[in-house]
């Protein structure tokens, strides 16, 4: 870890805090690292993350130079199925907050921003401590919030109108559909100054992964692939909403048509004992394999460079903002299929730049699948329109330095 610099020293620079307080990562850690990495040059930064956050996590902050600290308490982010068990779940959250606003406290408000992943319907008690103390405070918010009964709606709405008036709070966006989704959660001039921050892809890391030397087969080979056979790959967290079940059956239904077609998931976190039993029940055997992220290499290069097996990209979330993941694969010249879903029709649009499918549906991923081994004229024209849209509209630069002009225009 780098050596930290004591808060009484060159109180003049100005401070980026990062805080987050789950131990698992994804798009949203890609996206934050997007704007380190731009803003280290002339701002000092500090991350504030779980001691038992992933070492992929930690070696990326080492490898950029980033200060970071690691606590000793994180967020319960297991599925609560019982009154007591939610109850739990929530002491545990009003707990962590309060103990990272007293971690926060030791920073001078006056030449500091914090960005910090916090829900702004739940944590508003968090969020008015921290308004009061003068903090200037960014969110981000990567999608909407799911359906739920009118009587909890209301009641979002009510705290997403109240948080929106506290003076210092303020929101990014990472996609168009979410901050159109806020119009009427928020105050109006609150909402007219959001600024829309895209997840976003690293051009010449796109280029570099590209290029780069790679033995595909032999790759496959030692990940228990099949070298010869078309390559269906999804990335990210092994979760429901990410359509995991939905990826499984679709593939069971491929297999029992077609042959020469293996199916991998790329994840940082390897299923649960009980999740691998679910896996079996499919009995997909050596044609479907999951691969954890931090085996593939030391950098973000590596995992990039790992897409390159794919013959054809499929993420079939039922809930998803702008996907990292989905954004590489296209920039990488991958064809695509994902659900017209919050952000995704952003990206993909259906028979141009990829291929929209409903979300829950494992008969249409099968199919979208089927056409895309069947038409390989269908599938490098998607690949060459996608990779161009996605290059040339999400820009991590372009994101990352729209969110340091709002942290320095809240300094002014």
């Amino acid at each position: 870890m780098k050596t930290s610099r004591s808060v009484t020293q060159d109180q003049q620079r100005r401070r980026i805090v990062f805080a987050w307080n789950y131990v698992q990562w994804g798009g949203a850690q890609v996206y934050f690292l997007a704007i380190m990495k731009v803003a280290q040059k002339d701002w000092d930064i500090l991350v504030i993350l779980p001691r038992t956050s992933s070492p992929e996590m930690i070696r990326y902050l080492s490898e950029l130079n980033i200060e970071h600290h690691l606590v000793d308490y994180e967020l319960d982010t297991q599925s609560a199925r019982t009154l007591a068990r939610k109850l739990r779940r929530q002491f545990n959250r009003i707990k962590i907050e309060w103990r990272t606003y007293l971690e926060l406290l030791r920073f001078d408000v006056r030449n500091t921003v914090f960005q910090i992943e916090v829900a702004p319907w739940q944590s508003v008690t968090f969020l008015t401590a921290m308004a009061l103390r003068g903090a200037k405070v960014f969110l981000t918010m990567h999608n909407f919030l799911p359906d739920a009964p009118l009587w909890r709606r209301l009641v979002w709405k009510g705290r997403f109108q109240f948080v929106s008036r506290l003076p210092g709070i303020n929101f990014f966006c990472s996609n168009e559909d979410t901050k159109n989704r806020l119009r009427g959660w928020v105050n109006d001039e609150f909402w007219n100054r959001i600024r829309v921050t895209f997840t976003a892809v690293n051009p010449p890391q796109i280029a570099e992964a590209a290029s780069a030397p790679f033995d595909r087969r032999n790759i496959l080979k030692k990940h228990g692939v099949s070298p010869d056979d078309l390559i269906v790959l999804c990335v990210g967290q092994f979760i429901d909403r990410k359509g995991r079940w939905i990826f499984l059956e679709a593939a069971q239904r491929v297999l029992s048509a077609e042959a020469g077609i293996s199916f991998v998931w790329l994840t940082p976190q390897l299923p649960s004992a009980e999740e691998e039993a679910r896996i079996a029940d499919f009995a997909l055997g050596e044609k479907f394999r999951i691969v954890l992220s931090e085996t593939l290499g030391k950098d973000r290069l590596d995992v990039l460079r790992f897409f390159r097996i794919a013959d054809i990209f499929a993420l079939p979330s039922y809930v998803e903002g702008l996907p990292i993941a989905l954004l590489e694969a296209m920039a990488l010249g991958i064809p695509s299929i994902s659900t017209n879903v919050y952000a995704i029709p952003e990206a993909v649009k259906d028979m141009e730049t990829g291929i929209l499918i409903p979300a829950g549906d494992a008969v249409a991923l099968a199919t979208a699948i089927v056409t895309l081994k069947n038409d390989l004229d269908l599938r490098k024209r998607l690949a060459s329109v996608g990779r161009e849209y996605v290059v040339q509209k999400f820009d991590e630069r372009e994101a990352a330095a729209s969110a340091i002009e709002a942290y320095s225009e809240a300094l002014t």
